[in-house]
């Protein structure tokens, strides 16, 4: 048992004021293994719910946080037991504050990735304004998200922006989606006249579906104008701003011929003659 106890106690000179013995050794490996199973757990609570394409990233990533994290329990666990790593600390500092600092930024946007992939707020087809821009997301990685605008351009899209920005999904609750313009009138105009036009425009485009029913709304006494809203709802709502457009066409037509005035702002001017 002494002979045991003394084999354990054998230390090694690693460097001028770092040593290591054997007992200190089996500890550190203790420790890793135990470390080990618990992030391997982790891994399995975090991932259980997430597609197969949302797992094979998060493993990636969760591979170098592992390796981050076998170094600092390294560290943690030599101090623990004695040994000094003073040394290691001080000669690493300067170091691992420039590196962090460099890569503020990158590790910001791969925990973005890692939240997005685990909360599952947005996926792969989903139809997203943020920032203002607005695109159908078509893939989903650790820093980036890369979207199709509606004018078919590549957006790229830092992960850290979801964190600090304001995310719209239009499409959370599928793809059909309750959109408006409006348009005024002429003082004086057939409001009833109106509003049969606007649901007529409506009614005559198929990309305009009947459940729930296109909607006017008469929302104000304007300046110039009487004031309405055309509420409509679309099975794609990617395609809302060409639906949009088309509506106005045909809502222009339909004025005409049924005598409807679009009005632009008028103001009377008064000039008063100063006479002496």
């Amino acid at each position: 048992m002494e002979e045991l106890k003394n084999i354990l106690n054998e230390s090694f000179h690693l460097t001028k004021g770092i040593e290591i013995s054997i007992y200190d050794i089996l500890i550190l490996f203790a420790i890793l293994i135990l470390a080990n199973v618990i992030l391997k757990i982790f891994r399995r609570l975090i991932t259980r719910k997430l597609p197969y394409d949302g797992k094979l990233k998060f493993r990636s990533i969760f591979s170098y946080a592992t390796w981050f994290s076998y170094v600092i329990i390294v560290l943690v666990t030599l101090n623990a037991v004695g040994v000094n790593v003073t040394g290691i600390f001080a000669a690493s500092a300067a170091l691992l504050i420039g590196i962090g600092l460099a890569l503020q930024t990158l590790f910001q946007d791969i925990i973005s990735g890692i939240f997005i992939l685990i909360d599952q707020s947005v996926h792969a087809g989903d139809i997203i304004e943020i920032d203002g821009k607005v695109g159908r997301v078509e893939e989903i990685k650790l820093r980036t998200t890369r979207a199709i605008t509606i004018d078919n351009k590549v957006l790229v899209i830092p992960n850290h922006l979801y964190l600090t920005n304001s995310l719209y999904n239009w499409t959370q609750n599928g793809n059909i989606t309750r959109e408006k313009i409006t348009v005024g009138v002429a003082y004086g105009s057939d409001v009833t006249l109106v509003k049969k036009v606007l649901l007529e425009a409506a009614k005559n485009h198929k990309a305009i579906i009947n459940e729930p029913p296109p909607n006017v709304l008469f929302t104000n006494f304007g300046d110039s104008s009487l004031d309405f809203k055309l509420v409509f709802t679309v099975s794609d709502s990617f395609t809302a701003f060409q639906v949009e457009s088309d509506l106005r066409f045909e809502i222009d037509r339909l004025f005409r011929v049924n005598n409807v005035t679009i009005p632009f702002p008028q103001r009377d001017i008064h000039i008063i003659e100063n006479k002496k």
